[in-house]
Parts: C-alpha cells; sequence; structure tokens
C-alpha cells in the first residue's frame, strides 16, 4: 500500500452601541420673546410757538433706546470621545478576511492587535501562519513557533495542529516526536479532522508510533466524518484492501465519491476507474473516461495514462489515437511509462505522431526545437 502524503498546513484561520439621538416627549421650554413697546397715541399736530420752534433749531442729542438682548442659546456640550474598541463587530474576523485575500500585512497588523488586546488564540495562529511562511513579514520559524504555542495554550486546535506539525519537521526548534502525538491528539479531539488524519498517518507509518492499523482506521473515519477529502480516500484505500477493517468495496467507492466531489484528484483516478469498470457501483464508462480526462487535465499521470488506453481501445470514447499518443507522452514525462503502450501506438504515420509531438509540447510547455 502507498505511504499517504500528510497535507500541508493550512492556514485554516480565524483571525457602541451607537448613542440612538432619544427623542424627548415633553416639549422644550419656550423662551419669551421680548415685549413690544406699546404703539404710541396720536396726537393733532400743533402749530409750533415761536419758543418752541427755537428750541427745535437746536440739534437735540437723540437717546436710542437699547433693544433686549436676545438670549443666546446655550452652548450644546461636545460629547467626550469614547475609546474606540480595538474591533468593531467581533463576529467578522478581519484578520482571516484580509489574509484570504492576500493582504498579508495588513493581517499581521490586525492578528498583532487583536493578540496582545484581546489575547485572541486564532489571531495568534495566525501569526504563526504569517511568520512560518513569509507573508507579510520576514520568515522566522522561532516567533511562529513561539506564537503557535500560545495559541496552543489558549486552547486553539489549529495552533495546536501547527506546532505539532512543526515539532515533527523540527522548524522553529529540535525535532520532538512525543510532543508532536500529544499536540495531534489534543487538536484531533477538538475535532481538528487534519490532526486526526496526520496522527492517522503516523499509526500507519509506524515509525513515530507503534503501528496500528485499527488505530489509524478509527482516525482516518473521524477525519472523513469531518469531510477531510484526503482522510476520505485513504478510507477507502482501507476499505478496498482490507486494512484495519473488514474489507468493503461499496463502502470504498462511497468515500471515494465524496472526495472527488471535493475535488481530490487521486480519488477522482479510482473512482473513475471504478465507474468504468462497474467495480462496486454501476458501469458507467461514459462517466469514467470524463472523470479520467478532467484528472488527466490535473496532472494525474496515472489517469493520462489510462485516458490513452481508453482513447485507443474506444470503449466508452471514440477512438484517437493522435490523442492518445499525446497523454502517453505526456504521462512518460511524469514518470508513468507503458511499454505496452508504446507497441500499439507503433504504427502511427509520422505526420499524426508529429501531431500527437506537438500537443504533447504544448500541454507540457515545452517549446518547439
Amino acid at each position: 500500500m502507498k505511504l499517504l502524503r500528510p497535507i500541508s498546513i493550512l492556514a485554516s484561520l480565524l483571525i457602541s452601541a451607537s448613542a440612538s439621538a432619544q427623542v424627548s416627549l415633553t416639549p422644550p421650554a419656550t423662551i419669551p420673546a421680548p415685549a413690544s413697546a406699546p404703539a404710541a397715541k396720536k396726537e393733532t399736530p400743533k402749530e409750533p410757538s415761536k419758543e418752541t420752534s427755537k428750541e427745535t433749531s437746536k440739534p437735540k442729542a437723540t437717546v436710542v433706546a437699547k433693544k433686549p438682548a436676545t438670549p443666546k442659546p446655550g452652548a450644546t456640550p461636545t460629547p467626550s470621545p469614547s475609546p474606540t474598541p480595538v474591533f468593531e463587530d467581533p463576529n467578522v474576523d478581519l484578520v482571516y478576511g484580509a489574509y484570504q485575500r492576500g493582504q498579508y500585512k495588513t493581517a499581521f497588523d490586525l492578528a498583532t492587535t487583536r493578540a496582545q488586546y484581546n489575547g485572541d488564540p486564532k489571531a495568534m495562529t495566525m501569526l504563526g501562519e504569517l511568520y512560518a511562511n513569509a507573508m507579510g513579514v520576514k520568515r522566522d520559524y522561532a516567533k511562529a513557533a513561539e506564537w503557535y504555542q500560545r495559541a496552543a495554550d489558549a486552547g486553539d486546535r489549529e495552533g495546536m495542529f501547527a506546532l505539532a506539525m512543526m515539532r515533527l519537521s523540527g522548524r522553529g526548534g529540535p525535532v520532538n516526536r512525543e510532543a508532536a502525538v500529544k499536540l495531534l491528539a489534543s487538536s484531533a479531539k477538538l475535532g481538528n479532522a487534519k490532526a486526526a488524519y496526520n496522527l492517522a498517518l503516523l499509526y500507519l507509518d509506524g515509525q513515530t508510533l507503534p503501528q496500528d492499523l485499527k488505530r489509524s482506521a478509527e482516525l482516518l473515519r473521524m477525519a472523513a466524518d469531518a469531510g477531510n477529502p484526503e482522510a476520505q480516500y485513504a478510507l477507502a484505500t482501507f476499505y478496498k484492501e482490507g486494512t484495519g477493517v473488514p474489507k468493503d468495496v461499496e463502502r470504498a467507492v462511497r468515500l471515494l465519491q465524496a472526495a472527488t466531489l471535493a475535488e481530490n484528484v487521486d480519488a477522482e483516478v479510482e473512482y473513475a476507474i471504478a465507474l468504468y469498470n462497474g467495480t462496486g457501483t454501476p458501469k458507467n464508462q461514459a462517466a469514467g473516461v470524463a472523470l479520467l480526462r478532467k484528472a488527466a487535465r490535473q496532472n494525474s499521470p496515472i489517469a493520462q495514462n489510462r485516458l490513452a488506453r481508453v482513447l485507443i481501445s474506444g470503449q466508452g470514447a471514440p477512438v484517437d489515437k493522435v490523442e492518445a499518443l499525446k497523454w502517453h507522452i505526456v504521462a512518460k514525462t511524469s514518470g508513468k511509462g507503458d511499454p505496452e503502450l508504446d507497441e500499439m501506438l507503433a504504427d502511427l504515420s509520422p505526420e499524426d505522431r508529429a501531431k500527437a509531438e506537438a500537443g504533447a509540447r504544448r500541454w507540457i510547455g515545452t517549446p518547439n526545437k
């Protein structure tokens, strides 16, 4: 059984109340308007006497009555600004949003604030991820391990998983397989499918841990049930071969189908072959060939080899030896040679062979010489 390759660390990572204007039900106090002066009583004009006319000829000082001062409205008190919260909405993960958009420097700044002031373990895991992968900051495995450790101590399962993988690889510190196993087990108990899958691989490999196929199958089932496509494919292989579990081809095919829906290329190839041959599922050659084409375009050498054979046989697809030779050449460049196919395609004309080789070069990206 081929050794399953651990998946890479994903960075599946996680990282005022406005003052409403209150309407007063009590109308505001009315400011009384200044009382107007009573209207002057009209009098019949009298002829000015000589004396009076003399007096009136002299300028008199005019006394201007002061208007009552209109009361100025009281100054509106300016509310003192309340301290701005570190994050406006705790339900919105601005850190992870910036990370997904490739804004790593922004993600780093936000995660730093959130880790320091909010004690957010997911932000700590994000900082570890950014340092480990040189995203927005210079790569620093020691700092990455430090942040992962803080996140793990705070109970973050992603931080536990990431730190475990660092302990296994020796990045950011010496290799510590015992610590890695404990971290993986703790993360798996918290529902981390990646941790369960990688711990299953350690039990399958038998080097870090004593080989335990039954325990490996249990962990794979845990991860597969959580939707991990790599675990689904691996567990399908267990059921197909009867490794650690009773042999069950139909169950294996169902798991392959689930992993195929999640775009797992290895599962696509195996499920395509099962459909083509009718193994553990109703036979459907057209659907099988369609899946082989898809996996071949995703650079699966096995799919490319099987597709070439199908195009020669004409079962499930029209015969096309030029296309078959193209995929055969592409598969051989990835190390999937097939002497039998060489013999089947030996009778191609020089023109057809040239077309196939040109198609293979275009696919591989090799310039014409």
